[in-house]
This record gives C-alpha cells, sequence and structure tokens, in this order.
C-alpha cells in the first residue's frame, strides 16, 4: 500500500484569526512494504504529516493517494472507514487510550467497530496477543493492571487486530526503558519483515532510525528538509546541527573513536553491527602486522 503526497498543505483553524500553516507544499512516496522513518525537532510538522495518512487530518489543499483512494479536503468521513482499517496508527502513549474491563475486549474493539464478527473479532485477540509477547492468562486481565511495557503492547495488538497493511507509530518507545524500548522496535521489525507491513515510524530516537529504517524522511518548519537512505542523512553532521538533530549514538562512538586513531574509510558506523564489524577489520589488520 503505497501513499503520496502531491501538493499538500495544511492550516490549523483555517480561515480565522488563529489560522496557521502547518505543512507547506508536501510532495513524498512512501513505498509498498518500506520502512519509513520521519525525524525532526520538536514543532517540524511530523504528527500532523501522519495522522494526514488515513485521514485524521484532511489536506487543506492538495491530495494524498493511499493504494488509489484520494483523499482531499472535501473527501467525506462515510468514505474513510476502508482507509482507517487499512493504515492504523499507533499514537505516543497509546496505553492512555486502553478503556474496557479486560485485555481482550480491548482488542476486540477495533474488528467489531469495523464490522468483523464476534467469533472472529475474539480469535484475532488470541492471536494478537500472543503475536506481540504476551502470555493468554492476561486476556481475562484488566489492562490497568499491567506494567507500561505490557499496556503499550495490548494497544498495538488492539491496532493490529484489524490487520492493517500500513502501520503509522508516532514514538512508539516514549517512556519506556531500554529494554521496553529494544522489545517494541524488534516487535515492530517483526512485522515488516515476516509479514510485509509497510512501517512509518515517528521517532527522536535515531538509534532507532539508523537500525530499522530503509529511508528517512526529514521535516523542518513544516517542509520536507530532505528524503534518504540513514546513511545519506546521517552524512553531513553540520547539516544535522542546523536543523537540530543528533547523530546516532554509535555515530557518536565511532567518532570518538576516531580521534584515537581508529579509521573509517567508508563511512562512519551508524549501528553496532556496523561498528563491530569495522572495528573487528582493524583489530585484525593490527594483530597481523604484529605477528608480521
Amino acid at each position: 500500500m503505497s501513499i503520496t503526497f502531491n501538493k499538500v498543505n495544511y492550516f490549523y483553524q483555517m480561515n480565522s484569526p488563529f489560522q496557521h500553516q502547518a505543512l507547506h507544499d508536501i510532495n513524498l512516496e512512501i513505498k509498498d512494504h518500506s520502512f519509513t522513518a520521519i525525524i525532526g525537532h520538536t514543532g517540524s510538522g511530523k504528527s500532523t504529516l501522519v495522522q494526514q495518512m488515513n485521514a485524521l487530518l484532511k489536506p487543506s489543499t492538495g491530495f494524498i493517494d493511499v493504494d488509489g483512494r484520494q483523499i482531499t479536503a472535501d473527501t467525506s468521513n462515510k468514505n474513510l472507514k476502508v482507509l482507517r482499517q487499512h493504515v492504523g496508527m499507533v499514537f505516543q502513549f497509546p496505553e492512555n487510550k486502553l478503556f474496557e474491563e479486560t485485555v481482550k475486549k480491548d482488542v476486540m474493539f477495533g474488528p467489531l467497530n469495523f464490522g468483523m464478527g464476534e467469533a472472529k473479532a475474539e480469535a484475532q485477540a488470541i492471536k494478537l496477543v500472543k503475536e506481540v509477547g504476551l502470555d493468554s492468562d492476561i486476556l481475562e486481565r484488566s489492562p490497568f493492571e499491567l506494567s507500561g511495557g505490557q499496556m503499550r503492547r495490548v494497544a498495538i495488538a488492539g491496532v493490529l487486530a484489524s490487520d492493517p497493511q500500513t502501520l503509522i507509530l508516532d514514538e512508539p518507545t516514549a517512556g519506556l526503558d531500554p529494554r521496553g524500548r529494544n522489545e517494541i522496535m524488534e516487535l515492530v521489525q517483526k512485522l515488516h519483515q515476516e509479514q510485509g507491513k509497510t512501517i512509518i515510524l515517528v521517532t527522536h530516537q535515531m538509534e532507532d532510525v539508523a537500525k530499522y529504517a530503509d529511508q528517512v524522511i526529514v521535516m523542518d518548519e513544516g517542509q520536507v528538509e530532505k528524503i534518504g537512505s540513514p546513511q545519506e542523512v546521517f552524512s553531513n553532521i553540520e547539516w544535522l546541527q542546523k536543523h537540530h538533530l543528533e547523530l546516532p549514538q554509535t555515530t557518536q562512538f565511532a567518532i570518538s573513536m576516531q580521534k584515537k586513531g581508529f579509521s573509517f574509510p567508508d563511512h562512519l558506523p551508524l549501528n553496532e553491527d556496523e561498528l563491530a564489524i569495522e572495528l573487528a577489520k582493524q583489530i585484525d589488520v593490527e594483530g597481523s602486522g604484529e605477528l608480521g
């Protein structure tokens, strides 16, 4: 399911004294089965951008094409149910939106709302709870008895239960400890690799961008400043600083290693695997020289 923006502008409180333009002439494509990260400083337009993708917000001008369905300012809400079923969205701190008596009822809510029969929705809930890494014995428990990480997984299961082809995640690891963050991101990567879902990730975690994304969209002041691979986006340190963005921590560590005599002739490593490979090469070469 590809998503294409064509000259999209968006105004909050349009035609009022408080009118504010949040998106400026957006043109971009998110390809089917891709893993796209959207980054930018706070207020750059990231959340406004992704809310256009399932028409929670509609373009003020221009249009968005989602797998052949066109969204404009005049698109009627009654025509959006199928779209919202296929483009699922996990908001920041999604556990705050849990409300049912049990985990099972909460996960079933979305499918039932989209017209799925109760028996099938229940089967989906049982299946999805297991797929997000939770034990089936929590199905009859209140979601509010669970840990923060477990609640986050229940909320994700609730979105997945409607079987969206595209999954948008807005800061899905916010507030989690490093272990919880890694577990959520590994779950997202599994959905991408094993189920072929298109992933759109809004994040401030540059390590996750470097490790998982194949395309990065940089937003600044409501505009798309750059689109490229993680390597392309993180290659210019001065440009990143200008746009209030940080390097991944692994890359920062590699820079400190350069100052100690290590060299990275091709490019600075972006993630731990790349760094380990480069350091192993140089240690092997140095070791070989000493033996010679």
